[in-house]
């Protein structure tokens, strides 16, 4: 890990950042401009989902995920007293779909949807896009506070390549 990260600080051409992995065996979150992408495995604890979206919510407070319910319509009121924000909704088979934004500034929000990571967690792995304006100092934020966290580790990091290929003819 501190190999990478020296790499990152020792960076002299000042490249940007393509993508950013980080993580443990149980988690996975891998950074890019736009979008964050995490993968909880189904036996990550639950004070690590909820210390990686405190996290990001600290880094950008502008960061959101949305999400797609299928539910009966007076659930959907619910959800939006749980901190939710409501994208768009219509009548479909098994009650209204129902699409909301998740917003990082809102801590109800975020407590509420880490209680459904969590009960996801009991079943299956948990794959979620937050879409965030993160560019290579928040990436590198949101790596300091993240370490923090048992075993986490930097996996890979990808520069993008600024030089131009010229074309023979």
């Amino acid at each position: 890990m501190e190999s990478i990260e020296r790499d990152i600080k020792g960076n002299t051409i000042n490249q940007s950042i393509s993508s950013y992995e980080m993580g443990r065996d149980d988690v996975n979150v891998i950074c890019t401009y736009g979008k964050i992408s995490v993968w909880f495995g189904r036996q990550t604890p639950e004070v690590v989902v909820g210390r990686i979206l405190i996290s990001i919510s600290r880094i950008d407070k502008s960061a959101v995920h949305e999400v797609e319910i299928v539910c009966p319509f007076e659930k959907i009121t619910e959800y939006e007293s749980h901190g939710y924000i409501l994208v768009s909704y219509a009548k479909c088979e098994g009650g209204y779909r129902a699409t909301f934004h998740i917003p990082f500034y809102n801590k109800k929000a975020l407590f509420f949807f880490a209680e459904h990571i969590v009960r996801k967690l009991q079943q299956r792995d948990v794959k979620i896009d937050i879409y965030w304006n993160g560019d290579d100092s928040d990436i590198t934020r949101l790596t300091e506070n993240l370490k923090e966290i048992d075993d986490w580790k930097v996996k890979n990091i990808n520069y993008k390549d600024n030089s131009k290929e010229k074309q023979e003819k």
